[in-house]
C-alpha cells in the first residue's frame, strides 16, 4: 500500500504575525516553509508520492504554491484546531499508511529516511526530541514496553519534545479517526492518539531525531533558528 503524505496547513498562525498562512513564510535560503517540505518528502519519498494539504486560512495562496497536490478544505480552520484538519485528511485519505506534518516544521530530510522502516513494517511512530523538553511543547512518557503512553502539552515528566512529524499505518487509520472525531473542536491532534492508546491499545513508537535538526515555526525565535540550521 502505498505512502501518503499530508500537510496541515490550515491555520491561521496568528503568533508569528504574518498576513498570509504561515507555511508561506520564506527562509534565508529562498525558499518557503512549504516548499523546503515538499523538497524533503520528494527527496525522502520520491517525485510520485501523493501529497496532501489540508488548507483553511488564504487557502488559493497555498493552492497557488503547491499546484501538484491534492487539497483537503477545513471550513471551520479558523474554529477548530490541528485534531479537526488531521481527521479531514485521514477521511479523505486512500488505503494505506499516511505520514503527517505540522505546516510550519522546518526539518532535515534525514528524518524521513529514518521513519522509512517503521513505515514498512507497519507500525504508527511519532518523531521526537529527547534533548529538549520546554513546558510550551508537546510531550510524551512511554509505558513499561517504550510505546507512548501520554503526548500532550501538559504532560509531568516528559522524555522529551515531539516535533510534528509522525506516521499513522494503515490498521490503525481506523481507530485514529473514530479518537478524532471525538475530541473538541480545540483539541490538538495528540489528543486523539492519546484516546487510540487508552481505549483501542494503539502502539505508537517514539522514534528519537535528537541528533537531527527539526523546529515548529512558532515565533520570531524559531525562525531564526531556521535560518541558522546547518
Amino acid at each position: 500500500m502505498a505512502l501518503q503524505v499530508t500537510i496541515l496547513a490550515a491555520g491561521m498562525g496568528t503568533r508569528l504575525g504574518r498576513p498570509f498562512p504561515k507555511p508561506l513564510t520564506q527562509l534565508r535560503d529562498g525558499r518557503s516553509i512549504l516548499q523546503q517540505q515538499l523538497d524533503n518528502v520528494q527527496e525522502a519519498f520520491g517525485a510520485d508520492v501523493r501529497i496532501q494539504i489540508v488548507v483553511g486560512f488564504k487557502l488559493d495562496l497555498i493552492m497557488e504554491a503547491a499546484p501538484s497536490a491534492v487539497f483537503v478544505y477545513n471550513e471551520n480552520y479558523d474554529q477548530t484546531n490541528t485534531n479537526k484538519s488531521l481527521l479531514k485528511a485521514l477521511r479523505a485519505s486512500h488505503d494505506g499508511p499516511v505520514l503527517w506534518m505540522n505546516g510550519d516544521v522546518v526539518f532535515d530530510s534525514a528524518i524521513l529516511e529514518r521513519l522509512k522502516p517503521y513505515i514498512d513494517a507497519g507500525q504508527t511512530v511519532i518523531s521526537v526530541n529527547t534533548a529538549a523538553v520546554s513546558d510550551e511543547e508537546v510531550k510524551y512518557t512511554v509505558d513499561a514496553n517504550g510505546m507512548v503512553k501520554e503526548l500532550s502539552k501538559t504532560v509531568v515528566g516528559g522524555l522529551g519534545e515531539s516535533v510534528g512529524i509522525n506516521v499513522i499505518a494503515a490498521a490503525d487509520k481506523a481507530a485514529l479517526i473514530k479518537r478524532l472525531d471525538e475530541c473538541a473542536e480545540q483539541d490538538y491532534f495528540e489528543r486523539g492518539i492519546e484516546l487510540a492508546i487508552e481505549h483501542d491499545g494503539l502502539q505508537v513508537v517514539p522514534v528519537d531525531i535528537s541528533d537531527l535538526f527539526a523546529v515548529e515555526i512558532d515565533f520570531e525565535a524559531d525562525l531564526e533558528r531556521a535560518n541558522e540550521r546547518p
